[in-house]
């Protein structure tokens, strides 16, 4: 004989009995030869010796009773679930309902029991603990750049940015996509007095509507795995590789929701990889076409042929400044681009054009406020715009902040934000988006 965890009290939650089809009430008898389905007796049928097809009076049986103690001598097994259940019920915290409910617990004792035995139970506490860590294990594998943490740009509604994110609303974490899809739903009421086929015409509609949330979730999916939500982070991600490979990445996006986030990474680094090797194929093949046969004579190679392209750049200008030796300006102009040159420096003063008009020297940014703040690239489009390092940071955070907000950033945009010349904006906007500080919308 053995003692088993029974139903709950609810009659309709176990079968009747075998011999007189009664609701069953603890304690009640269970054969344990017979089955499935179990068969099961009340007390009354089992004292009787009661037989039914290949049942037997003297099979071994089990006793289904909740009257045992689980977690504490003075709370039966029977009293566990019914203080679960009520708390599922009223909501936790609330027990004095949770006491009405149970009928044989004070409010007191609910309490206790429940904070003891169900919230500071260390076995209960290790055992989660364990399975949190199995869930992060398991997320660690899979590819999910974005996390709730990160604050993911607010482009405006209705925007380009906005359209390729689904609609993503980040104070929502939820995306405003075929939001109306229900609205065609919104009327419809299936009734008796029906026409077979308008009936199958609103069965119609509902398959069209289940194929809507389909696509739905779907599409949420992809944004969600591949990171998608913040474009910005995805974009610097995208400028680790060359710029062949940046575009077959743009080229191959689309593609993304045939393949996992982490097959289509693999994909787009197989094609890095092969990339760097033709790069080197390339470059060994130079070598043997030039009859080095070894790792050191190729150094000796590369040496020689930057020095050769640095005197042929040489040349090149001086037969361009030679052009225009009548004027004075131009001549000074190369001067101090040849000075920059011979330093190691990138030279700051353009080549004059051929039309006639003289430009304007480059401005000098010695003692201006904010130089010190600039890289050589800033400083050298300071120069060449004739702008000041103070407003030029000014107008770099002003384009930088709206582009994060927006997620890009139009160059009708930045002539809106900055009231300066035209020609002098396109170069600040253009600058911006080729060192990667703004991104175009």
């Amino acid at each position: 004989v053995r003692f088993t965890f029974g139903f709950t009290d609810d009659p309709f939650d176990k079968p009747p009995c075998r011999g007189c089809s009664s609701y069953l009430t603890e304690p009640y008898v269970k054969c344990a030869e017979c089955g499935p389905p179990p068969f099961l007796l009340c007390l009354q049928c089992f004292t009787r010796g009661f037989e039914y097809k290949k049942h037997q009076s003297d099979h071994t049986y089990e006793i289904m009773t909740s009257d045992f103690p689980v977690l504490d001598p003075n709370w039966t097994a029977q009293e566990e679930m019914a203080l679960l259940e009520a708390v599922m019920d009223c909501g936790f915290g609330n027990w004095q309902d949770v006491a009405n409910q149970m009928c044989t617990k004070s409010k007191e004792e609910c309490e206790k029991h429940y904070m003891k035995h169900f919230i500071n139970n260390p076995l209960f506490a290790s055992t989660l603990l364990n399975l949190k860590q199995a869930e992060e294990a398991q997320h660690n594998e899979t590819a999910i750049p974005f996390h709730p943490a990160d604050d993911p740009p607010r482009p405006t509604f209705d925007s380009l940015l906005s359209r390729d994110m689904a609609g993503y609303m980040p104070a929502r974490a939820d995306f405003e996509f075929d939001n109306y899809a229900e609205w065609d739903l919104r009327d419809i009421d299936f009734v008796e007095d029906d026409s077979d086929i308008l009936h199958a015409l609103k069965i119609a509609v509902v398959d069209i509507y289940h194929s809507r949330l389909k696509e739905r979730q779907r599409r949420k999916k992809i944004i969600r795995d591949h990171g998608l939500i913040n474009l910005r982070k995805f974009q610097i991600l995208e400028r680790r590789y060359p710029k062949e490979v940046q575009d077959l990445y743009e080229t191959m996006r689309r593609f993304a929701r045939i393949l996992g986030p982490v097959e289509h990474d693999k994909f787009i680094e197989s094609h890095a990889l092969e990339f760097e090797l033709r790069r080197e194929i390339k470059r060994l093949q130079e070598y043997r076409a030039a009859g080095i046969t070894n790792f050191c004579s190729a150094r000796t190679y590369d040496h020689l042929k930057k020095t050769r392209d640095e005197e042929r750049l040489k040349r090149t200008m001086l037969s361009e400044v030679l052009q225009y030796i009548q004027d004075s300006s131009a001549c000074q102009q190369w001067l101090s681009r040849q000075a920059d040159i011979d330093s190691g420096l990138s030279p700051t003063v353009p080549v004059p054009s051929n039309s006639g008009k003289r430009s304007a020297p480059p401005l000098n940014l010695t003692g201006l406020p904010g130089t010190e703040k600039l890289n050589e690239k800033e400083k050298e489009l300071c120069q060449m715009v004739r702008l000041v390092p103070g407003a030029y940071l000014e107008y770099k955070a002003a384009l930088v902040n709206e582009c994060n907000k927006q997620g890009g950033l139009r160059l009708a945009q930045a002539r809106a934000l900055i009231k300066i010349d035209v020609n002098k904006t396109r170069k600040i906007y253009d600058f911006l988006i080729r060192e990667g500080y703004i991104t175009k919308a």
